[in-house]
């Protein structure tokens, strides 16, 4: 198992190293090699993704990111922010499916802004296109028309890219309650009426599954007012990365989520669902668990290494019954402890 580790900016560098700890400390034959991306590679390199980091990251069988960005780098030319080191690597990888689980543990259930009552049992699986839409749609830019400034994006799907997310999206089902709610803005926006048209036709395959559809603004005030009613959800890149977020915080603490972003051969980059942090970066203070929660879903999605990776998961469910908790989900009467020693605690766990 070839693994490139990306621990990126802020807080990345603490919650990887736990991560690769925890990684370490399973009786599996692995290799790691780290490489630079984002803030930091643009500070050694000049580049949010250099060649370096290309090469490794293609020869792996999969990477582990920490996190990228930070204030420093937000005056940058466009090309030359960490985040654009994050889209060229999908790109690159061919990374087009991502899986963003939201689960609320039953001892955080205090921690989510939502009663107890709404989001106790939340087990929901977001799965977003991560290489088309909107953000990677030409043309694209800012110039001026009629003596004014005039910014434009354009969004686009074709046929084949919608087939490839919902059949993931479908298979996904099948292995959970059997449900799939595809989220467009069909009554609007033609692109995805073209979305919606080919979930039906996917839909046709799965008759084991259930199909519904969900306008984007409902779907929002959905999984505020009722989320247990969805199991999988399927969008698109733009919608996606507004409703993952929005369905992390349901959880607690967006500091407890992890992620997958998939090739078609499951060939996969790993990275907890939260940003760099730069506001409490070398304070030892973050929380690690969403990173080695990512590791759990790298040596289940690329490695097929299922047993691992639910020791992994059940080492968490464990510390989080004996009472540790970071910064972000503690609560009164639970043990406070810092970035190493929740560490510390999965590794005992394990």
């Amino acid at each position: 198992m070839k693994i490139c580790v990306l621990p990126g900016d802020g807080i990345g560098p603490e919650i990887t190293a736990e991560a690769v700890r925890v990684l370490k400390a399973l009786d599996l034959k692995m290799e790691m090699e780290e490489g630079l991306l984002g803030g930091c590679a643009i500070d050694a390199a000049k580049d949010p993704f250099p060649e370096a980091t290309q090469k490794l990251a293609k020869e792996a069988d999969a990477v582990l990111l920490g996190a990228v960005g930070g204030p420093q780098w937000d005056n940058n030319p466009r090309e030359l922010r960490p985040e654009r080191g994050l889209l060229r690597i999908r790109k690159d990888l061919g990374l087009f499916a991502n899986l963003r689980p939201a689960i609320l543990y039953p001892e955080l259930a205090n921690a989510s802004t939502l009663k107890p009552e709404v989001v106790a049992g939340l087990d929901i699986l977001i799965v977003r296109e991560l290489t088309g839409d909107i953000y990677f749609g030409q043309p694209r830019g800012i110039e001026v028309r009629n003596g004014e400034r005039f910014g434009f994006n354009t969004m686009h799907y074709t046929e084949s890219e919608i087939r490839r997310i919902l059949r993931v999206a479908f298979e996904a089902a099948r292995k959970r309650n059997k449900k799939v709610c595809s989220v467009d803005k069909m009554n609007v926006l033609e692109c995805t009426q073209l979305w919606r048209d080919v979930a039906n036709e996917v839909a046709k395959e799965y008759p084991d599954v259930e199909l519904t559809h969900m306008l984007v603004d409902n779907a929002a005030m959905q999984l505020v007012k009722a989320p247990k009613q969805f199991d999988v959800m399927v969008t698109g890149n733009m919608f996606g990365d507004i409703l993952s977020d929005e369905a992390s915080m349901l959880t607690g603490s967006i500091g407890m989520l992890p992620s997958a972003s998939l090739d078609e051969n499951n060939k996969g980059l790993y990275e907890p669902s939260h940003g760099s942090a730069p506001d409490i970066a070398g304070k030892g203070v973050a929380n690690p668990l969403a990173t080695i929660l990512s590791a759990a879903m790298m040596l289940r999605y690329t490695f097929n290494q299922e047993a691992a990776a639910q020791r992994i998961e059940g080492a968490v469910k464990k510390v989080l019954a004996q009472g540790f908790r970071t910064g972000d989900i503690y609560e009164p009467g639970m043990r406070k402890v810092g970035t190493k020693e929740m560490g510390d605690a999965v590794l005992a766990a394990l």
